[in-house]
């Protein structure tokens, strides 16, 4: 067994280590694509004192180089967007949001060892999955338009900020489908950080980053504070980190990279628990892995994991000499530019539902069944059903409950003629 999980890592560094020679840009680039996820609600949170700036960035840095270093997949670590969405809306202190991802890391972590997760993902039909990654994929989409692009006008809120510049990215972004090696999130990052810069240096109460070397403090969740961080946050978190953080990022890695070795739901489920269960001590952001992320860092460019391995580094020197006086930059970020990047992101896991149907679906890869017109309107019902409650209500344990009622209602009148086959040999028996 050592010598296997041995040999399987000398693998993936050797294709780590060849991806970044073959096309350094790009996995830098790709690297990139999942800050419109990460920076808006780790900034939010900062300000709130909710979570600590510095940890954040050194405890995710951390996770990203030891995902990048084990799986091989330009695997993203994301906030817990529904602790996050709770925790900046009732201002939560540091001890309600770390209870929150402890518990929900807790439950994953149970899923894991006793093989539910496992279960799970070979239980729950390809149609509804694909759901799940395009409703995740709409949902970027429209939390981007609805909360990050509405705010701006033509003109303001700033020169550097508004509606002139979303545009203008937007217009970059579909040129980078057609010239692909222009590294789009790179150029796009360092566009807005220069733009931030001078903003804050030229505001009035605004201050630039200054070294301040991380000062690390333990905090222990009081009974309060775990009462109020698991029934408000946790357990509405818990379905969107198994189904879209595990189960179909598990599915996408498949999908978007065929040719490295897909990482198995259990050990993604034990990288998830394992993150929160120490970060979130030190008042960490609760954070998972997302569909979202990973399609957002291969549209960019990214490849291996090499990719978040470097953006590892980068967050763990900023984190350890900037610490908290990031701030006041990273607010001034151009929202125009961030909520391109979201969007950049949703359209590419939208794209993952053209393939429902097609042989390069995992269900049908291996199979000479060639699908008949009712077996893809069958599909395509379920997936859209999925998606439509999804992002209706939302809620991920929703758009997943409506997929699954309706491909079971698909299958009852053959249950139903199997049964009364079974009934008239005699086979069933009142």
């Amino acid at each position: 067994m050592t010598s296997i999980m041995l040999s399987d890592l000398q693998d993936i560094t050797k294709h780590n280590i060849q991806t970044f020679r073959r096309r350094y840009v790009s996995e830098i680039s790709g690297s990139l694509g999942d800050l419109g996820t990460f920076l808006p609600i780790a900034i939010a949170l900062a300000v709130n004192d909710t979570v600590s700036l510095s940890s954040t960035l050194i405890f995710s840095g951390i996770y990203n180089i030891i995902t990048g270093l084990f799986f091989g997949i330009p695997l993203p670590v994301q906030p817990m967007k529904a602790i996050g969405a709770v925790a900046i809306a009732r201002s939560f202190s540091n001890g309600t949001i770390a209870a929150a991802g402890l518990f929900v890391s807790i439950c994953v972590l149970v899923f894991s060892i006793t093989g539910l997760l496992h279960w799970f993902t070979n239980a729950i039909p390809i149609p509804v999955i694909k759901g799940i990654q395009v409703g995740a994929g709409l949902s970027l989409i429209i939390a981007a338009g609805g909360n990050i692009l509405s705010s701006l006008s033509w003109i303001h809120p700033s020169w550097a900020d508004n509606r002139i510049w979303a545009v203008a990215a937007f217009l970059a972004l579909l040129c980078s489908h057609i010239y692909r090696k222009v590294p789009y999130a790179l150029l796009v990052f360092i566009l807005g950080l220069v733009f931030a810069i001078i903003h804050t240096a030229t505001g009035p109460s605004a201050r630039l980053p200054s070294f301040q070397l991380w000062r690390p403090t333990a905090n222990v969740p009081g009974p309060h504070e775990w009462l109020v961080g698991t029934i408000d946050a946790g357990i509405g978190q818990l379905p969107l980190t198994t189904l879209n953080s595990i189960v179909a990022v598990t599915h996408l890695a498949g999908d978007l990279l065929p040719e490295v070795r897909t990482p198995s739901t259990t050990s993604i489920g034990f990288s998830v628990a394992a993150m929160n269960l120490v970060g979130c001590w030190f008042g960490a952001m609760p954070v998972c892995h997302g569909s979202g992320g990973l399609a957002a860092q291969y549209r960019f460019g990214a490849r291996s994991g090499s990719s978040v391995m470097c953006l590892g580094v980068l967050k763990v020197l900023v984190g350890l000499i900037f610490g908290e006086t990031l701030v006041d930059l990273l607010k001034r970020f151009p929202a125009a530019l961030l909520g391109v990047m979201v969007i950049a992101s949703g359209l590419e896991l939208v794209s993952v539902g053209e393939s429902l149907n097609t042989s390069d679906a995992r269900d049908l890869a291996n199979s000479q069944h060639v699908l008949s017109e009712g077996e893809c309107r069958k599909r395509w019902t379920v997936m859209m059903v999925t998606v439509g409650l999804l992002v209706g209500f939302k809620n991920d344990a929703v758009g997943f409950s409506a997929g699954m009622l309706c491909h079971w209602a698909y299958d009852l009148p053959a249950i139903i003629e199997k049964a009364k086959a079974r009934w008239s040999e005699g086979r069933i028996r009142v």
